[in-house]
């Protein structure tokens, strides 16, 4: 295999790669006989006639596709590895050659890591992000848990109220038809939660139990069902209970009942501390987030675009996994939402591209300042993530790989560079 390297512009570069004629013959006799079976060929059994055969009826431009995946796999990861370029992005591979008897020819065209130029910082000026708990916020928590600990008690002496959960049966119509997924029977809705669309709770204040009303809504314009988007619509609705929340006293036995202490005055005052405990930490990275901000703000680089195609592709695909794990499939989501996978890739191209950035900013302070990460925060890296995952720490370094371990130290080494940026900051 030869190879040569072309710097283009734009962080961009071309990797013309010439593979022997030898190499492209061998993988064109795999290519045959993965698909020998396919070929019919009168005078021989399906998947007996020879490869010469084959090649000679429908002419050996049929295993090309399937011999060029093959040299492609085989050749591409040693040329990219030759080249010593930093590549960003996935290849796009054009074909320059391919014929049977002749070197298999091809060029990569990928995107090459940015060159960055630091502007200040080291001792960059940020606000810094407070850290206090005022009584007010220890009170929204009390009366958080207090919410927590209501019942629900059915009244049936009065009208419906804004704050009340009422039970209803309901049915959709729009242009005079039920609409799919518009019925419902014994559905518990809270008034003034928004949950329902537009102004649909609002019209219930006032109806008692037992009563039967139209309530008339129109749907939003980016409404997920594409045919209701942006249409009004009636809804029969019949109101069946109606319950108040009934809320707990505040006193000591309250403090008693949600907590380990005996008194209010007790509760309140942990409540205060682990809530300066969990402010702190939000400060902390907050602060972090604020300094990283601003050089990278004070940085200058040129992004590639296939580079940033690359990342949008990478953020993608883990949205999906992770609507995956919820039980929804991209197709689903999508739907849902209304949009299309370039809609998606778009709206997520703002936070790759702040992504990159800021990455490659810490990549270039941690050289600037030549930091540095020994074993031992490898070793307890990984003694970390084996008690997470509860696995057995050579378990761990078998699933990583090399690659795998030099990730685990490449963010071990950002993280050394917000480190080092944030005790160099001035936090006014």
């Amino acid at each position: 295999m030869s190879l040569q390297v072309e710097n283009l512009e734009k962080n961009m570069a071309k990797l013309t790669v010439e593979v022997p004629a030898e190499q492209f013959e061998a993988a064109l006799k795999t290519a045959f006989n993965k698909n020998k079976n396919r070929f019919n060929i009168p005078g021989f059994r399906r998947g007996k006639a020879p490869q010469v055969m084959v090649e000679k009826m429908y002419g050996p431009e049929v295993l090309y596709e399937e011999a060029a995946n093959i040299v492609l796999d085989a050749t591409y990861p040693d040329a990219a590895e030759e080249s010593k370029l930093d590549i960003v992005s996935r290849p796009e591979i054009d074909l320059v050659q391919i014929e049977k008897g002749k070197n298999f020819i091809y060029t990569a065209t990928v995107a090459v890591k940015p060159e960055v130029t630091l502007g200040e910082y080291k001792g960059v000026e940020v606000e810094k992000a407070s850290a206090e708990v005022s009584d007010q916020e220890v009170e929204d928590e009390i009366k958080r848990v207090q919410d927590q600990n209501s019942r629900l008690v059915t009244v049936d002496d009065r009208a419906v109220a804004d704050g009340d959960q009422v039970v209803i049966d309901f049915e959709g119509f729009a242009d005079g038809k039920a609409f799919e997924g518009g019925k419902g029977e014994d559905y518990p809705l809270t008034i003034g939660s928004h949950s329902f669309i537009d102004n649909f709770e609002e019209q219930l204040i006032g109806k008692n139990i037992g009563d039967e009303c139209e309530v008339n809504v129109t749907f939003p314009e980016n409404y997920h069902v594409k045919e209701l988007a942006g249409k009004p619509a009636l809804f029969k609705v019949k109101v069946k209970e109606i319950k108040v929340k009934e809320l707990p006293e505040l006193d000591d036995d309250f403090a008693g009942e949600v907590s380990e202490f005996e008194t209010m005055d007790e509760y309140k005052a942990d409540l205060k501390a682990k809530l300066l405990e969990s402010k702190g930490r939000q400060a902390a990275t907050e602060n972090e987030n604020r300094v990283v901000d601003k050089v990278v703000d004070n940085a200058t680089m040129e992004i590639p675009d296939a580079m940033l195609e690359t990342q949008v592709r990478n953020m993608v695909s883990d949205y999906g996994r992770r609507m995956q794990s919820q039980g929804l499939s991209m197709e689903q989501y999508l739907h849902y939402t209304g949009q299309t996978m370039a809609d998606l890739e778009e709206q997520m191209k703002p936070q790759a591209e702040r992504r990159i950035r800021t990455r490659l900013v810490l990549e270039a302070v941690a050289k600037a300042e030549n930091l540095q990460v020994e074993d031992e925060a490898v070793e307890r890296e990984i003694k970390s993530m084996a008690a997470s995952y509860k696995m057995e720490e050579q378990t761990v370094r078998d699933q990583l790989g090399e690659a795998g371990l030099a990730q685990v130290k490449e963010d071990l080494l950002v993280q050394e560079a917000i480190d080092f940026l944030v005790a160099e900051a001035k936090l006014v």
